[in-house]
């Protein structure tokens, strides 16, 4: 829903990181804590057999994909 409100009247700050429009009770958040917690993130890096076997896994199922032996750029459309 739009609101034609210009939020002239101002603005009442109600609870920390939110004020109200004096007039039409439009929300508008002034702080946003949500982006990143304090702190450094933990760093998960998995186990170096883990990782072999992710590779493998990886190439094993690359093998499997069918291979086009023809050269379809040579074949002339009519």
């Amino acid at each position: 829903m739009r609101s034609t409100c210009a939020h002239r009247g101002g603005w009442s700050a109600r609870t920390r990181g939110e004020a109200r429009c004096r007039d039409c009770g439009t929300v508008r958040f002034t702080d946003y804590g949500a982006l990143r917690p304090p702190g450094l993130p933990h760093v998960a890096t998995p186990p170096r057999r883990t990782a072999v076997a992710a590779d493998r896994a990886a190439a094993q199922q690359m093998s499997r994909i069918p291979r086009r032996t023809g050269r379809w750029w040579l074949s002339s459309v009519t």
